[in-house]
Parts: structure tokens; C-alpha cells; sequence
């Protein structure tokens, strides 16, 4: 049996001592020093040793302290109190743990006082209860977060998703409560409007996820970043195609309106830098390495300190194998502009496959298709497997009533990249898995719809990773 010592005074220490009364553990025997005696219900007096004697007494309180305890629970409301209280048991024990209740800004530099601070405790309570605030468990763990509740409201991005797909690393979704009801979690369970999710995982990570379980239509590119970077390589584009590529991006940013940041690398015309650097007059942040560096080091610099959430590049940027697998490694949605025009683009087109990685990016896909006003269409190949991509669609089908955004399903024999190469105007968008890194001959036999991404090269395209 483990000795326990609580030195109470005041209403704080009378409710604690009550509250002990009623756990479960019958392996501790608590001693209890009161100045006043107090009536308690439903007492077990096997447990519970009461005294009534004043602490700050070394004589009474060293008799008591004859006796192998460990640990030391003080609340009382007086903070002289509670110095005397802290230094006679100094005197009797040198190393026995003390937990203090903390009411004053009382400072202590022994290891073996631990001082609860009752103003940081309430108002972290009184915290827990405001809206768009997450709920972190402060008594689990090492408490720093890595334990969070999250209320997943009606219109949020993880509505009806089904948690198998939803990537998680470095965090999981252990419960979920619906109705006030426990449900475990599975890969097949679907999210749904008001339940309530208990997320683990590092906390860095998790205050990540609660955002993009909090927010609705119209934050893209957020949670990737918040600003629009347009890369330019001029050892790698065509010069004459820059202008027009400076105009469509420049399309996209009035759409999203965040910041744009034009980069310019490996720059060799002087009159076109001329015209770029016009547009700082437009707010526009014109950024051009003079210097021979290493550029992809450069280009996660920029990605971080311009919290880039969209990058956007020509398609022969995107056709350099090493540019790719740099864009990939980034983990930030990339717009890959054609030579055709963006203002005209009224779809946006995806092709079903065998996996279910359009379901992970479904709210991007629908945020991206509401601020640049596309309509919303899904190709599905019949001759391929099924079950998979009935999943999805049925995902797509709940989400299009959230957003109240109509879709269309398209369901043919035809393979849809012959069927989508007679399409006058579309934007496609894909999940930016690591398979799109490879070289373009390794897709030559493939029959995977995403490896063939570049036999629609000649429409814009947008590629959003998959990960959180």
C-alpha cells in the first residue's frame, strides 16, 4: 500500500479530498491534515487517515512525517502557509515529491516541488470551450498536444471521406464519437457531420491536420501554403512562350488572390526581364537569381520563407525529369500551364483509377473548382475494376451536396484519354504520386491512366501530393 499525504485548507482541497474518495484505485492510503476538521460522505476509513492539527507546527507535522510516504499533495489558500508548510517538510524529508497547489506566482527551484498553477489550469478549461479552438489533453501524455479533440463541422473537407484513404503520418484517428457514442475507427468507416474525432500524433503535425478539418471551400491553396510561385527557367522554357506564361499566371492569381512570386533562374534576356520586373508596379514580387547557385536548394528556401502553397510552371519546366521529381519532392500542389488559353477552361476533369487517390485530394479538387468556377467531371474506364472507383464516386456524389456544387460522371468503354483528347478545353487534375517521377519511356506499355498524365499534355494540368 502506497502513503499518500494531503495537507488541505479551503474549499479547493476539501473538493480534491472528496473527489479521491470516489476513484477507483484501492492501493493508496491517504493521511489528511486539516486546520479544521471536515465532513465527508461515502468515506472508506480504511483509506483515508484523517488529522487536524495546523502544518506550519515542525512538531506536529514531524511526527507525522515519521512515516514513508510518496508524495506530498498541498492545497491550501494561504501562501505563507503553505512556504512554512514546504519548509518543515524540507526539514524532516529532503527528496519526498511535493505537489503544490499554485494560487499565487510563487517560484520554486527545487526538482521535487511541483507547483499546479490554478489561474493556467482554469483559463486552459475556460480555452477548451471557444469555438475553432482545439481541444488538447493536458493530463495525458507529456501534454503538449500530441492528444487532440476535433468537432468535424458540416462542410468540412474530411465529410464522408472514408478513413482508409485518408493519408496519415505521423498521426491517426484512434476514436471516434458519434451521437455520444463510442465508434471505433476502421478503414472503411466514413467521417460524417458533428462527429467528434480523437486525434494522436506529434503536435506540430496535428495542429496541421485540425485546420484542414476546420476549414470549408475557398482556402486553396492553403493548408500546402498561402502564396502563388511562378517558376521560370530560362535554360529550360521557350522565351517566346514567357510572356504567355506570365499572363496565365498572372489569371490565377486574380482567381485565388494571394500573393504571386515570380521567380526567375538562370536568367539570358534582357528584355523580357525588363517586362517582368514591370509588374512589381501590380504588387507583384519579382525575384531573379543572378547568381549560379544550387537551385533546388534555392527552391525549398523560396517554398519556406514565401510559404509557398501553389507553384506553377511551363509544361517543359514540368517535362525535365529532375525539375519533376524537385516539384514532387516540394509536397506542394503544382499547376502545370499549357499553351492554351486558362480564361476559356470551364472543366476541370479527372479519370478514375484503380486506387482511390482522388478521394484523398477531393477537397482540393472541389475548393480549386469553386474559386476558378469549373464544373466538375469524373471519367470512368469500365473495363477496369469497379469497386474502387464506385467508392469514390459516391464520395464525390455526398460531397457535391455539401458544397452544392452539381458533378457529372461520365461511365464509357472507351479509354478517356482518346475521348478527352477530342475535348475542345479542360483542366485535369491528378494526384501527385512519387510514380509521376519516373521517366516518361518507363510509361510507354503502361495501362495506369496517371503514368499517361502526358498524353494530355496539351491541357493545363493540376497535380495535388496526396499527403496532408
Amino acid at each position: 500500500m502506497k502513503k499518500i499525504l494531503i495537507i488541505s485548507d479551503g474549499d479547493v482541497g476539501t473538493h480534491f479530498i472528496q473527489r479521491i474518495s470516489q476513484t477507483y484505485s484501492s492501493e493508496n492510503i491517504y493521511y489528511i491534515v486539516e486546520l479544521k476538521a471536515k465532513k465527508y460522505t461515502d468515506i472508506n476509513p480504511k483509506r483515508f487517515k484523517f488529522h487536524e492539527f495546523d502544518p506550519t507546527s515542525l512538531y506536529k507535522l514531524s511526527n507525522l512525517l515519521k512515516m514513508e510516504f510518496i508524495q506530498v499533495i498541498i492545497a491550501m489558500d494561504n501562501s505563507i502557509d503553505v512556504e512554512n508548510t514546504i519548509k518543515n517538510i524540507r526539514v524532516m524529508k529532503k527528496q519526498l515529491r511535493v505537489i503544490v497547489l499554485c494560487q499565487w506566482n510563487m517560484t520554486n527551484e527545487d526538482p521535487n516541488i511541483i507547483l499546479i498553477n490554478s489561474s493556467e489550469i482554469l483559463s486552459s478549461r475556460l480555452l477548451d470551450y471557444l469555438p475553432n479552438v482545439p481541444v488538447i489533453a493536458q493530463n495525458v501524455g507529456i501534454g503538449e498536444g500530441e492528444i487532440m479533440e476535433v468537432l468535424v463541422p458540416f462542410g468540412s473537407s474530411f465529410i464522408y471521406r472514408h478513413i482508409g484513404v485518408i493519408e496519415q503520418k505521423n498521426w491517426r484517428i484512434v476514436a471516434i464519437y458519434r451521437n455520444r457514442k463510442l465508434v471505433m475507427p476502421s478503414r472503411r468507416r466514413m467521417i460524417q457531420p458533428n462527429d467528434l474525432l480523437v486525434l494522436v500524433g506529434d503536435p506540430v503535425v496535428l495542429k496541421s491536420v485540425y485546420r484542414a478539418i476546420k476549414r470549408e471551400l475557398g482556402q486553396f491553396p492553403e493548408p500546402f501554403g498561402s502564396n502563388l510561385y511562378l517558376y521560370i527557367d530560362m535554360n529550360l522554357i521557350e522565351h517566346s512562350k514567357i510572356e504567355a506564361c506570365v499572363k496565365r499566371a498572372m489569371y490565377v492569381h486574380e482567381k485565388f488572390t494571394h500573393d504571386l512570386i515570380i521567380k526567375v533562374v538562370n536568367p539570358s534576356n534582357i528584355s523580357i526581364l525588363q517586362e517582368i520586373k514591370k509588374l512589381r508596379d501590380l504588387n507583384i514580387i519579382i525575384d531573379i537569381e543572378y547568381v549560379s547557385v544550387d537551385l533546388k536548394e534555392k527552391f525549398f528556401q523560396d517554398i519556406k520563407s514565401y510559404h509557398i502553397g501553389l507553384v506553377i510552371v511551363s509544361k517543359d519546366i514540368f517535362y525535365s525529369h529532375q525539375m519533376r521529381t524537385t516539384l514532387y519532392e516540394s509536397h506542394i500542389p503544382v499547376l502545370k500551364i499549357s499553351n492554351r488559353s486558362f480564361s476559356k477552361v470551364k472543366d476541370a476533369v479527372m479519370i478514375l483509377s484503380n486506387n482511390r487517390d482522388l478521394e484523398k485530394i477531393s477537397s482540393n479538387i472541389f475548393d480549386i473548382s469553386e474559386q476558378m468556377g469549373f464544373n466538375i467531371e469524373l471519367y470512368n474506364y469500365l473495363k477496369e475494376h469497379q469497386q474502387d472507383k464506385e467508392q469514390v464516386i459516391e464520395h464525390y456524389y455526398n460531397l457535391s451536396t455539401i458544397f452544392s456544387k452539381s458533378i457529372k460522371v461520365f461511365k464509357d468503354n472507351d479509354n478517356p484519354i482518346r475521348t478527352l483528347k477530342n475535348k475542345e478545353n479542360f483542366i485535369q487534375i491528378l494526384p501527385f504520386t512519387h510514380k509521376l517521377t519516373k521517366r516518361r519511356i518507363f510509361s510507354l506499355f503502361s495501362t495506369d491512366n496517371e503514368l499517361l498524365y502526358h498524353k494530355l499534355d496539351k491541357y493545363h494540368q493540376i497535380f495535388i501530393p496526396v499527403q496532408l
